[in-house]
Order: C-alpha cells, then structure tokens, then sequence
C-alpha cells in the first residue's frame, strides 16, 4: 500500500509542468531569505546596541539612565480628583438617607418600590437560610440552583414565551446576547439613542452597525433599502450569509422616549429583521399588568425575537434575564458570555424578583398607579422656567435640559449640578445623568434625571416641582 502511494506521488511530480515546478522553488527560497534576513537584522540591531551601550562609562550610563523618563501612566490633563460618592444609610426606597438626612429620593431606579417591601425581602430571606449568598460558580459549573431555574420558568409564564435565560448581572445581559447571535458578516440596525450596554454589545458583535436616528422609523426604512440595493451587487451565496438585526429599547434610559414597535415591527415582517428590544425600563411599567412595551401597543411577546431585561430597576434586584422562542433564547447556555463565565446570580436575588413579578400578577394596579405618577411628574416638570423636559410622559425617567443651552458642556453641566446641589439643600435626591463621554456613540446633551417611584404621593411631586422652580430660578436668573 505504502509501495502504491509512492509510485502515485513520483508520477504526479513528473507530470507537473516544469515551470511550475521553477516558480515554487523560487518563491520558496525567496521566503526563506526574507526571514533570515530579518534575524541576522535583528540580531546585528541587538548587538549593534549592546557594543555602544558596552563603551559607556558608568557615569554616562547612570547619566542615560537618570535622563530617561517613562510614559505616564495617567495623562497630564487627567481629572485627578477622587470620585465622591453619596454613601446611603439605610434602604434606597421613597425616601434615601444620606449623611444622617433623609431626602425624598427621586435619583434610583427602584420604580415600583419593591426595595424594602415586605413580602419580598421574606422571600429574599428564606432562600438566603437555604441557600446561603452566592453561587460561586458559573451555570454550566455547578452554578445551576433550582431557584434559577423556577424564576426562568417563571417569566415565561409571566410574559408568555418559550424559554428564559437568567444573568447574574444587568449591563451584561443585552451585552452578552447580541454578539451571542450577530457575528462579523452581519448587519445591525440600531437607535442611535441605544443605551451604553447596547452600544458594548454592538461593539462586541464586530457586525456592521448602522446607526438610524431617535426614533424615526423613516430613517430606519431608508437605511435598510439602501442595505438591499448594496445586497443585490453580491453573489447570491455571499448575500445568503448576512443577517439583519433591529435593536431598539423600549423605554430608552437615554431619553426616556417610548420606541414606536408597531412600526418597527412592520419593517421586521417586510425585510426579515431579528427584532431585539431592551425592556429594562418598560418591564413592570409599561402595560395594563406591567408586562412591558408588547402590552402597552397589544401585541403578543412572540411578535419579538428576544426581549431583554435588567432585575435591577422594577424587579428591585439583581441580575438580568432574556426570553423569547426556545431555539432563540436557548443558544445563549454556550454563546452569552455573561452566561457561561460569569458566576450564576446569587438566589435570594432570584427569589426577591420572583416575588415582585408574583406581585405584579395579583396586583395590577401597582403598574396603573405608576403610570399616574409618571403622568403628574411629567406634567408638573413641563413649565419649569430655564429647564426644558423630555421623555415620554408614561415614562418614569424623566430628563431636564437647559432650555436655551448656549455655554459649552462643561458649563452647562456645572449650572445643573448647582440645580441639583439647591434641591439637596432642599430636601430632594436628584442626580445629574454622567456618561462616559468619550465612549459613547451619541453624546446625550447635558440634564438633570428625574426618576419616579410608585410610593410617590402629589404632595412629593409638588415638593419636587417647588425645589426644582426654586433652585433654577435662583441659578438661572
């Protein structure tokens, strides 16, 4: 056998043209020169270098050595002041205490109230007595604990899909799902308004990012005609292989805007998008029983292709989930890097957002008197003299720029903060809303967030709007 292969190979090299057989030498032995010749190079560099470095006195070398300085590890013009933190005494509920002062807090995300409510932190308890804190180990890795799995089969029945995938953290919960599914030869679609989460997930997809402006649909159509035309000069075997991705929020934490997904899902049918929508801010808002933006417009959770959720803004937790179809969802136990190598989410956080979405079943009316407040807060805000207001008015993050924004951004951002700083005399928690600055995509302007929580009374949203007037006409002028 051995014999037969031989003879097979011999006959095939006497068969190969003998010009072919020239040209490879030569390339092979040109390739061979090139690399040697770097090493000689290299080494005759080192040398060359050591030799000049051995005829130094030892006071001209201590003279190169006290010369030379290295490159600072921080930039000369770096903010070198030390972040200062409002430490919290106590739980972050209607009211926070800072410093031994109450304030009335509308800075957190704790938008139902489910921080300190009672039911929860019982549920929250008898599970830290059965299970102790953490898990210690990623899903995969003994990390599964039944916990996991009931608040995942929980959420399906809750929002009435297929499967749940359980994050032991918020920002890597949409970071890790989209470039779990969109990889390199695809295309993404998204709100320039997208959350920074989104925007790392994008980033971390290495897909085409095509950028449509804050909810307008009609940007969006446009851009993704222009996509097919582009797809039509490709061989049909190429064009096979990219697929479309939509990624939207449905409250975007940057605006506080509420996406149109009617429309976006009648561009989903028409061209055969993915449609991912981040609900972190419109799961346990939005909708008759806070089931999130589907209910809000009367469509089904199915009609989407994953829904993604951070535990950490109405769930009052930790963590985040997603769900959708089985065959959707299910992919992410060996591709959703938060999955698989981040260690499983701790269970009393599970069990504290079981018991918030068992709440919301047996009470709905949590969600409507939410939305109430949203709808006076927004309409309280709305005349504020000096300050401009955006964001939906079911929205409860709410967003007040300066109406007539002439300084630079640095400026404008200190006057707001010395709006902030009066309602913190006053009585009130606010914040102003930071970003990365030189990471995001798009720059939001400079605003004060006002948050809303559902234990707000009109009397809080009065207090609120009074320190709010006060404190701009006093800074403003």
């Amino acid at each position: 056998m051995v014999t037969v292969e031989i003879y097979e190979f011999v006959r095939l090299f006497f068969e190969v043209p003998i010009y072919h057989l020239i040209l490879e030498a030569v390339l092979i032995i040109w390739v061979l020169s090139l690399i040697l010749k770097r090493t000689k190079k290299s080494k005759s560099s080192l040398s060359e270098k050591a030799s000049l470095w051995d005829r130094l006195s030892e006071h001209e070398k201590e003279e190169l050595i006290q010369e030379w300085t290295p490159e600072p590890l921080v930039p000369d013009d770096a903010d070198l002041n030390p972040i200062k933190y409002d430490v919290i005494q106590g739980k972050v509920g209607k009211h926070v205490t800072i410093g031994g002062r109450q304030y009335l807090n509308a800075a957190t995300h704790n938008f139902l109230g489910m921080v300190g409510d009672d039911r929860v932190e019982e549920a929250a308890v008898r599970c830290l007595r059965k299970y102790g804190v953490g898990s210690c180990g990623p899903r995969a890795f003994y990390g599964t604990i039944d916990v996991h799995l009931d608040l995942e089969k929980r959420v399906t029945q809750f929002l009435g899909t297929e499967e749940a995938v359980l994050y032991s953290l918020g920002f890597s919960t949409v970071a890790s799902a989209i470039p779990a599914y969109a990889k390199r030869s695809d295309v993404i679609f998204a709100d320039e308004a997208v959350c920074f989460a989104i925007q790392k997930g994008l980033q971390a997809s290495r897909s085409e990012i095509r950028y449509f402006r804050h909810n307008d649909t009609a940007h969006l159509e446009q851009l993704i005609e222009e996509h097919n035309k582009a797809s039509k000069k490709l061989k049909p075997k190429q064009a096979a292989l990219v697929r479309r991705f939509l990624v939207v929020e449905g409250i975007y934490a940057n605006t506080g805007a509420v996406c149109p997904l009617p429309e976006l899902l009648r561009l989903k049918e028409a061209h055969k998008l993915r449609l991912f929508v981040d609900e972190s801010l419109s799961f346990g808002v939005l909708g008759d029983t806070g089931r999130g933006l589907t209910e809000h417009f009367g469509v089904t959770a199915r009609d989407v292709d994953l829904i993604c959720v951070s535990m950490e803004a109405s769930l009052g937790s930790v963590g985040g989930f997603t769900t959708g179809s089985f065959y959707v969802a299910d992919h992410q136990r060996l591709s959703g890097q938060g999955y698989v190598f981040s260690a499983a989410l701790a269970p009393l956080c599970a069990a504290a957002a079981m018991c918030v979405i068992d709440q919301l079943d047996e009470q709905p009316e949590m969600t409507a008197k939410l939305r109430s407040v949203c709808r006076a807060m927004h309409k309280a805000l709305a005349n504020i003299d000096g300050l401009e207001l955006c964001g939906d008015e079911v929205s409860p993050v709410k967003f007040l720029q300066l109406s007539k924004p002439r300084l630079e951004r640095q400026q404008s951002e200190a006057v707001l903060q010395h709006i902030v700083d009066q309602c913190r005399e006053a009585g009130i928690a606010l914040t102003r809303a930071h970003y990365l600055e030189p990471e995001e995509h798009r720059l939001p302007p400079p605003a004060i967030r006002v948050t809303c929580n559902r234990l707000m009374e009109p009397e809080d949203i009065r207090s609120i709007e009074t320190a709010l007037s006060r404190a701009a006409g006093a800074v403003l002028g």
